[in-house]
């Protein structure tokens, strides 16, 4: 796509972001869609020629040449289909229908004395490839493109735990000064939650299932023409033999629940990361952390001051959208009026830009953590001028010591009002306990009570 393209582009996946999206264009394309529908009727092709039964016989040569129909798939190849499919080719009339298009595709390309055209796509129902298809090319769409980005994303936050676990800082909640805790392990919280949300993904992409029982989901072609071949087996070994599992139970259409469970992973995925993105906001509004300026880059277009968290507020919008495009997707597909309607079809399509807007959503967050710095004297000057926060350690250590109004205590000298160390100090002093204890007391400060959030942090492999 040239560049003037791309301003005319409806989409903005297509248009502003298309080199950003563009990684996904072997598996969300038009294209793409074809190619692997070629895959499947090659390999359906080939299958049926090692069944006995049949009198179809694919030599090496010719399987060589089949195979390089998908394996070398060009924009050429595509645009012949298309052609197939609106206007005709060769001799063969427009099919209107994509998925006739390429059996005509492989029709075209058999050699001149090859008894295979009868038997591409023989027995099936155009889902029995389309579902195929879909699945193919989303499982690599995710091993390819997706997951590794996330997984990049898994890895800076996994480093960034390892390199800030001791950096203490004030923690909040609900947006008030708490127990404090370390930079360090609360961004071990999110590598730890990105990397189980992968983890969810990849589960679910493994159990993507194909079915290939024709029309109704009965296999009654295949047994029409063959009764005693065990068709059941036959589809189950030629669907796993593609990397899917193998649905056995369908109507014309494959069920999706296993495409939904996919999109609904994927979906908690881009939680975790939405809910990252807004806490860095919130760490750069607050001043913890800084940005690395970018010569050049304008961050308001009247305060040349500000170096905004874009990165982080594009990626919290294509996320968010992304999010959306993936519940209707999930809704949806697994719906369909008795054996099938065609309303799922043109909505699959829409597969390709749910993707997007995650590798979007993924390589912006990428970006913005890339760019990030801890401020460490703004973290450790705001627990200093926040003393009142080791009130729980207080009241705790007290009510070790067996005192049952140690919480009234700590309240009243710190609710609702400013509070020193020096004001700790002096009710420490009027305490009746040990000196070990008040001298334990004394030792109490902001930025020493993190606990053990340094060592939770070594709960994170060195990668994740």
């Amino acid at each position: 796509m040239t560049d003037t393209d791309t301003l005319y582009a409806v989409s903005p996946i297509d248009g502003r972001y298309s080199g950003r999206t563009a990684p996904l264009s072997p598996y969300a394309s038009e294209a793409a869609l074809m190619r692997a529908r070629v895959h499947v009727e090659v390999e359906y092709l080939i299958a049926l020629a090692d069944l006995e039964v049949t009198p179809l016989e694919i030599d090496a040569d010719e399987r060589e040449r089949l195979r390089g129909l998908y394996q070398a798939f060009a924009e050429e190849d595509a645009r012949l289909i298309k052609t197939l499919e609106v206007e005709g080719y060769a001799g063969f009339e427009a099919t209107n229908h994509d998925v006739k298009a390429v059996e005509y595709f492989i029709r075209h390309s058999l050699a001149e004395d090859s008894d295979a055209s009868a038997w591409i796509h023989f027995g099936l129902t155009s889902e029995d490839v389309n579902n195929l298809a879909h699945r193919l090319l989303v499982r690599d769409a995710l091993e390819e493109v997706l997951l590794p980005e996330l997984d990049g994303v898994a890895q800076t936050l996994s480093g960034m735990a390892h390199q800030y676990r001791d950096l203490p800082m004030l923690a909040r909640t609900h947006g008030q000064p708490a127990t404090p805790t370390t930079f360090g392990k609360e961004m071990a919280v999110y590598a730890a939650r990105v990397g189980a949300a992968i983890g969810r993904i990849r589960r679910a992409t493994d159990d993507l299932r194909g079915k290939l029982g024709g029309a109704s989901g009965t296999y009654a072609a295949h047994v029409a023409a063959y009764p005693n071949v065990d068709w059941q087996s036959f589809a189950q070994e030629f669907v796993t033999d593609l990397g899917l599992e193998f649905e056995s139970l369908s109507t014309q259409v494959n069920p999706c629940d296993d495409l939904a469970a996919v999109f609904d992973a994927l979906r908690g995925a881009n939680d975790v990361v939405l809910d990252l993105d807004r806490d860095m906001w919130l760490y750069i509004s607050d001043r913890y952390l800084g940005q690395e300026a970018v010569e050049g880059e304008t961050g308001s277009s009247t305060m040349p001051h500000k170096v905004n968290p874009i990165d982080f507020e594009n990626s919290e919008g294509n996320l968010s959208k992304a999010n959306s495009d993936l519940t209707f997707l999930a809704d949806y597909i697994t719906t369909s009026r008795l054996q099938r309607d065609l309303s799922d079809s043109t909505v699959k399509r829409n597969i390709g830009a749910a993707f997007a807007h995650c590798l979007i959503g993924y390589t912006k967050t990428a970006a913005g953590l890339a760019k990030v710095v801890p401020n460490e004297q703004v973290m450790r000057d705001e627990l200093d001028a926040t003393p009142e926060i080791i009130g729980e350690a207080v009241q705790t250590i007290l009510r070790r010591e067996g005192k049952e109004d140690a919480y009234e205590r700590v309240k009243a000298i710190s609710r609702g009002r400013e509070i020193t160390l020096e004001d700790f100090r002096e009710l420490f002093d009027d305490l009746e306990v040990d000196d070990s204890v008040r001298e334990e007391l004394y030792q109490l400060t902001p930025a020493g009570y993190t606990g053990v959030a340094s060592e939770l942090v070594g709960q994170l492999p060195d990668e994740q």
